[in-house]
């Protein structure tokens, strides 16, 4: 749960910066922020969430 919620903490802000530096409209911004919505609640967003995961430990698992 915290890896999700920090996941989208982190978009939603490089989102906000994108539309604030120009890069992307707010209108535009509307269809991202729409497919993530329905991929959540897709089939796949069990499979996107393990691999995420999986990525998460793995870099947490990097000793210097």
């Amino acid at each position: 749960m915290a890896i999700s919620l920090s996941a989208v903490l982190l978009l939603g802000i490089i989102l906000v910066v994108m539309i604030r530096a120009g890069q992307i409209k707010g209108g535009p911004s509307v269809v991202p922020i729409l497919f993530g919505f329905f991929l959540a609640s897709s089939g796949l967003a069990p499979s996107i969430e393990r691999a995420l995961n999986s990525i998460a430990q793995a870099i947490n698992d990097i000793s210097f």
